[in-house]
Protein backbone atom coordinates (compact mmCIF):
# COMPACT_ATOMS: atom_id res chain seq x y z
CA UNK A 1 0.00 0.00 0.00
CA UNK A 2 1.24 3.17 -1.21
CA UNK A 3 2.69 5.57 1.82
CA UNK A 4 0.59 8.77 2.20
CA UNK A 5 2.01 11.78 0.39
CA UNK A 6 4.72 13.91 2.44
CA UNK A 7 3.30 17.36 3.54
CA UNK A 8 3.73 20.48 1.17
CA UNK A 9 7.61 21.80 1.87
CA UNK A 10 7.67 25.14 2.82
CA UNK A 11 9.41 28.49 0.49
CA UNK A 12 12.63 28.64 2.31
CA UNK A 13 16.20 28.58 2.12
CA UNK A 14 18.00 25.85 4.17
CA UNK A 15 18.90 26.90 7.38
CA UNK A 16 22.21 28.90 7.91
CA UNK A 17 23.45 26.04 10.34
CA UNK A 18 22.46 23.05 7.66
CA UNK A 19 24.34 25.12 4.77
CA UNK A 20 27.50 25.31 7.08
CA UNK A 21 27.48 21.64 8.24
CA UNK A 22 27.54 20.97 4.23
CA UNK A 23 30.38 22.92 3.92
CA UNK A 24 31.91 20.63 6.62
CA UNK A 25 30.61 17.99 5.19
CA UNK A 26 32.49 19.08 1.53
CA UNK A 27 35.88 19.66 3.25
CA UNK A 28 35.46 16.32 4.57
CA UNK A 29 34.91 14.42 1.55
CA UNK A 30 37.83 16.85 0.25
CA UNK A 31 40.04 14.79 1.92
CA UNK A 32 38.45 11.61 0.61
CA UNK A 33 41.21 11.24 -2.65
CA UNK A 34 44.51 12.14 -1.08
CA UNK A 35 43.79 9.68 2.05
CA UNK A 36 43.22 7.26 -0.62
CA UNK A 37 46.58 8.16 -2.51
CA UNK A 38 47.90 7.33 0.91
CA UNK A 39 46.56 3.87 1.43
CA UNK A 40 48.42 1.24 -0.21
CA UNK A 41 44.94 -1.18 -1.03
CA UNK A 42 42.54 -2.20 -3.62
CA UNK A 43 40.18 1.17 -3.99
CA UNK A 44 37.40 -1.49 -3.31
CA UNK A 45 38.46 -2.78 -0.35
CA UNK A 46 39.31 0.79 0.90
CA UNK A 47 35.85 1.69 0.29
CA UNK A 48 34.41 -1.64 2.32
CA UNK A 49 36.66 -0.29 5.22
CA UNK A 50 34.92 3.24 5.19
CA UNK A 51 31.52 1.76 5.43
CA UNK A 52 32.53 -0.65 7.92
CA UNK A 53 34.39 0.81 10.66
CA UNK A 54 32.42 3.44 10.83
CA UNK A 55 29.60 0.96 12.39
CA UNK A 56 31.26 0.55 16.11
CA UNK A 57 30.98 4.31 16.32
CA UNK A 58 27.19 4.97 14.61
CA UNK A 59 26.64 1.61 17.03
CA UNK A 60 27.58 3.19 20.16
CA UNK A 61 25.50 6.46 18.89
CA UNK A 62 22.39 4.71 18.81
CA UNK A 63 23.03 2.87 21.85
CA UNK A 64 23.97 5.60 24.54
CA UNK A 65 21.16 7.92 22.57
CA UNK A 66 17.73 7.41 24.19
CA UNK A 67 16.00 9.00 21.11
CA UNK A 68 18.20 7.32 18.56
CA UNK A 69 17.50 3.73 20.16
CA UNK A 70 14.00 4.55 20.62
CA UNK A 71 14.01 5.32 16.67
CA UNK A 72 16.06 2.29 15.72
CA UNK A 73 14.03 -0.15 18.41
CA UNK A 74 10.48 1.45 16.45
CA UNK A 75 12.01 1.76 12.80
CA UNK A 76 9.02 0.62 10.48
CA UNK A 77 9.53 -1.98 7.38
CA UNK A 78 9.53 0.68 4.79
CA UNK A 79 11.95 2.84 7.02
CA UNK A 80 14.39 0.03 6.96
CA UNK A 81 13.91 -1.20 3.57
CA UNK A 82 14.70 2.25 2.16
CA UNK A 83 17.70 2.22 4.65
CA UNK A 84 18.90 -0.82 3.47
CA UNK A 85 17.87 0.80 -0.88
CA UNK A 86 20.10 3.81 0.20
CA UNK A 87 22.98 1.74 1.19
CA UNK A 88 22.91 -0.80 -2.23
CA UNK A 89 23.00 2.36 -3.73
CA UNK A 90 25.74 3.56 -1.41
CA UNK A 91 27.76 0.25 -2.52
CA UNK A 92 26.57 0.38 -6.19
CA UNK A 93 28.09 4.20 -6.75
CA UNK A 94 31.65 2.72 -4.96
CA UNK A 95 31.39 -0.02 -7.43
CA UNK A 96 30.99 1.61 -10.86
CA UNK A 97 32.75 4.66 -10.14
CA UNK A 98 35.81 3.30 -8.79
CA UNK A 99 36.34 0.78 -11.48
CA UNK A 100 35.29 3.62 -14.02
CA UNK A 101 39.02 4.92 -13.27
CA UNK A 102 40.62 1.63 -14.45
CA UNK A 103 39.12 1.51 -18.15
CA UNK A 104 38.77 5.32 -18.66
CA UNK A 105 41.18 8.72 -17.99
CA UNK A 106 40.64 10.26 -14.75
CA UNK A 107 39.53 13.23 -16.40
CA UNK A 108 36.70 11.50 -18.29
CA UNK A 109 35.88 9.50 -15.32
CA UNK A 110 35.35 12.74 -13.07
CA UNK A 111 33.57 14.75 -15.61
CA UNK A 112 30.72 11.93 -15.96
CA UNK A 113 30.51 11.14 -12.02
CA UNK A 114 29.66 14.76 -11.65
CA UNK A 115 26.70 14.70 -13.82
CA UNK A 116 25.26 13.98 -9.99
CA UNK A 117 23.49 16.76 -9.42
CA UNK A 118 21.63 16.64 -13.15
CA UNK A 119 20.65 13.16 -12.17
CA UNK A 120 19.04 14.39 -8.84
CA UNK A 121 17.23 17.49 -10.16
CA UNK A 122 15.68 14.56 -12.75
CA UNK A 123 14.95 12.48 -10.27
CA UNK A 124 13.11 15.00 -8.42
CA UNK A 125 10.95 16.11 -11.00
CA UNK A 126 10.20 12.38 -11.65
CA UNK A 127 8.89 12.19 -8.18
CA UNK A 128 6.75 15.10 -8.63
CA UNK A 129 9.17 18.13 -7.41
CA UNK A 130 9.45 21.40 -8.09
CA UNK A 131 12.87 22.44 -9.56
CA UNK A 132 12.98 26.29 -10.12
CA UNK A 133 14.54 27.96 -13.44
CA UNK A 134 17.03 28.97 -10.99
CA UNK A 135 18.26 25.55 -10.05
CA UNK A 136 18.58 24.63 -13.29
CA UNK A 137 20.74 27.21 -14.46
CA UNK A 138 23.08 26.28 -10.98
CA UNK A 139 23.40 22.76 -11.57
CA UNK A 140 24.21 23.85 -15.33
CA UNK A 141 27.24 26.18 -14.14
CA UNK A 142 28.66 23.70 -11.23
CA UNK A 143 28.53 20.99 -13.85
CA UNK A 144 30.70 23.21 -16.48
CA UNK A 145 33.09 24.20 -13.75
CA UNK A 146 32.68 20.50 -12.74
CA UNK A 147 34.06 19.86 -16.69
CA UNK A 148 36.60 22.71 -16.89
CA UNK A 149 38.64 21.63 -13.95
CA UNK A 150 38.65 17.60 -15.46
CA UNK A 151 38.79 18.79 -18.81
CA UNK A 152 37.41 16.92 -21.66
CA UNK A 153 38.65 13.66 -22.61
CA UNK A 154 36.58 10.90 -23.80
CA UNK A 155 37.95 8.45 -26.15
CA UNK A 156 35.91 6.41 -28.93
CA UNK A 157 38.07 3.33 -27.95
CA UNK A 158 35.71 0.23 -26.96
CA UNK A 159 37.61 0.11 -23.50
CA UNK A 160 37.42 3.83 -22.71
CA UNK A 161 33.82 3.86 -23.59
CA UNK A 162 33.19 1.14 -21.08
CA UNK A 163 34.64 2.83 -18.10
CA UNK A 164 32.85 6.15 -19.28
CA UNK A 165 29.84 4.27 -18.93
CA UNK A 166 30.89 3.09 -15.43
CA UNK A 167 31.60 6.69 -14.26
CA UNK A 168 28.30 7.71 -15.87
CA UNK A 169 26.44 5.05 -13.56
CA UNK A 170 28.12 6.49 -10.89
CA UNK A 171 26.82 9.69 -10.94
CA UNK A 172 23.57 8.16 -11.28
CA UNK A 173 24.22 6.12 -8.36
CA UNK A 174 25.06 8.62 -6.29
CA UNK A 175 22.01 10.41 -6.57
CA UNK A 176 19.78 7.96 -6.08
CA UNK A 177 21.62 7.40 -2.93
CA UNK A 178 21.04 11.00 -1.82
CA UNK A 179 17.75 10.96 -2.74
CA UNK A 180 16.58 8.12 -0.87
CA UNK A 181 18.29 9.30 1.93
CA UNK A 182 16.41 12.75 2.14
CA UNK A 183 13.01 10.51 2.13
CA UNK A 184 14.18 8.07 4.97
CA UNK A 185 15.71 11.09 6.88
CA UNK A 186 12.07 12.63 7.61
CA UNK A 187 11.31 10.35 9.96
CA UNK A 188 14.59 8.47 10.80
CA UNK A 189 17.49 10.19 12.89
CA UNK A 190 20.81 10.60 11.32
CA UNK A 191 22.79 8.05 13.73
CA UNK A 192 20.12 4.88 13.29
CA UNK A 193 19.95 5.84 9.08
CA UNK A 194 23.77 6.11 8.71
CA UNK A 195 24.31 2.70 10.57
CA UNK A 196 21.62 1.06 9.29
CA UNK A 197 22.51 2.53 5.46
CA UNK A 198 26.19 1.74 5.86
CA UNK A 199 25.77 -1.62 7.61
CA UNK A 200 24.11 -2.49 3.93
CA UNK A 201 26.70 -0.68 1.76
CA UNK A 202 29.67 -2.90 3.59
CA UNK A 203 27.53 -6.22 3.60
CA UNK A 204 27.31 -5.39 -0.14
CA UNK A 205 31.16 -4.43 -0.78
CA UNK A 206 32.63 -7.21 1.27
CA UNK A 207 30.54 -9.55 -1.17
CA UNK A 208 32.25 -7.79 -3.96
CA UNK A 209 35.48 -7.73 -2.48
CA UNK A 210 35.70 -11.22 -1.94
CA UNK A 211 34.08 -12.46 -5.16
CA UNK A 212 36.99 -9.96 -6.95
CA UNK A 213 39.61 -11.38 -4.71
CA UNK A 214 40.35 -7.88 -3.32
CA UNK A 215 42.97 -7.50 -0.42
CA UNK A 216 41.21 -6.87 2.77
CA UNK A 217 44.45 -7.36 5.17
CA UNK A 218 47.62 -7.69 5.64
CA UNK A 219 47.97 -3.35 4.78
CA UNK A 220 51.11 -1.35 6.51
CA UNK A 221 50.29 0.95 9.12
CA UNK A 222 50.36 3.88 7.23
CA UNK A 223 47.65 2.43 5.31
CA UNK A 224 45.37 1.50 8.33
CA UNK A 225 45.68 4.86 9.75
CA UNK A 226 44.82 6.51 6.24
CA UNK A 227 41.70 4.10 6.88
CA UNK A 228 41.08 5.48 10.11
CA UNK A 229 41.51 8.99 9.12
CA UNK A 230 39.26 8.44 5.88
CA UNK A 231 36.63 7.14 8.63
CA UNK A 232 36.87 10.24 10.52
CA UNK A 233 36.83 12.50 7.63
CA UNK A 234 35.14 11.35 4.17
CA UNK A 235 32.73 8.94 6.06
CA UNK A 236 31.60 10.08 9.81
CA UNK A 237 32.12 13.80 8.76
CA UNK A 238 31.51 13.81 5.41
CA UNK A 239 28.55 11.26 4.34
CA UNK A 240 27.30 11.30 7.41
CA UNK A 241 26.78 14.99 7.64
CA UNK A 242 25.42 15.19 4.22
CA UNK A 243 22.83 12.75 6.06
CA UNK A 244 22.52 15.31 8.59
CA UNK A 245 21.28 17.85 6.11
CA UNK A 246 19.05 15.93 3.46
CA UNK A 247 15.90 17.14 4.96
CA UNK A 248 16.45 20.76 4.76
CA UNK A 249 18.76 21.21 1.90
CA UNK A 250 17.63 18.33 -0.29
CA UNK A 251 19.40 15.87 -2.46
CA UNK A 252 19.95 18.23 -5.57
CA UNK A 253 21.53 20.88 -3.50
CA UNK A 254 23.58 18.69 -2.20
CA UNK A 255 25.14 16.82 -5.44
CA UNK A 256 25.58 20.44 -6.46
CA UNK A 257 27.51 21.17 -3.51
CA UNK A 258 29.93 17.81 -3.61
CA UNK A 259 31.38 18.82 -6.33
CA UNK A 260 33.42 20.98 -4.66
CA UNK A 261 35.23 18.34 -3.71
CA UNK A 262 36.63 17.94 -6.80
CA UNK A 263 37.97 21.31 -6.03
CA UNK A 264 39.30 20.55 -2.77
CA UNK A 265 40.92 17.55 -3.35
CA UNK A 266 43.33 19.74 -5.84
CA UNK A 267 44.22 21.74 -3.25
CA UNK A 268 44.99 19.31 -0.54
CA UNK A 269 46.95 17.25 -2.82
CA UNK A 270 49.00 21.05 -3.66
CA UNK A 271 49.63 21.13 0.32
CA UNK A 272 50.34 17.23 0.71
CA UNK A 273 52.25 16.08 -2.29
CA UNK A 274 53.28 19.45 -3.78
CA UNK A 275 50.94 19.15 -6.41
CA UNK A 276 50.00 22.25 -7.77
CA UNK A 277 46.82 22.62 -8.93
CA UNK A 278 45.97 23.26 -12.63
CA UNK A 279 45.19 27.16 -13.80
CA UNK A 280 41.69 25.92 -14.73
CA UNK A 281 41.04 25.49 -10.99
CA UNK A 282 39.97 29.03 -10.39
CA UNK A 283 37.86 29.50 -12.81
CA UNK A 284 36.11 26.09 -11.63
CA UNK A 285 35.68 27.13 -8.38
CA UNK A 286 34.06 30.22 -9.33
CA UNK A 287 31.35 28.43 -11.11
CA UNK A 288 30.74 25.73 -8.50
CA UNK A 289 30.53 28.18 -6.18
CA UNK A 290 28.38 30.28 -8.39
CA UNK A 291 26.36 27.27 -9.01
CA UNK A 292 25.59 26.16 -5.31
CA UNK A 293 24.29 30.02 -4.48
CA UNK A 294 21.74 30.04 -7.52
CA UNK A 295 20.59 26.68 -6.42
CA UNK A 296 20.39 27.58 -2.99
CA UNK A 297 18.92 30.87 -3.62
CA UNK A 298 16.33 28.78 -5.35
CA UNK A 299 15.06 26.89 -2.15
CA UNK A 300 13.05 30.18 -0.84
CA UNK A 301 11.82 31.14 -4.50
CA UNK A 302 10.56 27.37 -4.82
CA UNK A 303 6.25 27.49 -4.22
CA UNK A 304 4.95 25.10 -1.71
CA UNK A 305 3.87 21.91 -3.37
CA UNK A 306 1.98 18.64 -2.99
CA UNK A 307 4.22 16.40 -1.17
CA UNK A 308 6.27 14.29 -3.79
CA UNK A 309 5.29 10.27 -4.06
CA UNK A 310 7.20 8.42 -1.08
CA UNK A 311 9.99 5.91 -3.14
CA UNK A 312 9.03 2.74 -2.41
Amino acid sequence: MASPPSPPRAATAPPTLDLALLGVAVVAVSTSAPLIRVADAPTLAIAFWRNALALPVLGLLVALGARAREAFLGLNAREARLSAVAGVFLAAHFATWVPSLSFTSVASSVALVATQPVWAALIARQRGEYVAARAWTGIGLAVAGAVVLAGVDLSLSPRALFGDLLALAGGVLAAAYVTVGAEVRRTVPTTVYATLCYSVAAAVLLVVCLVGRQQLAGYDSTTWWALVAMVIGPQLLGHTLVNRVLPTTGPTLVSVAILFEIVGSAFIAWLAFDEVPPLTAVPAGILIGAGVVLVVQSEADEPAVAGAPALE
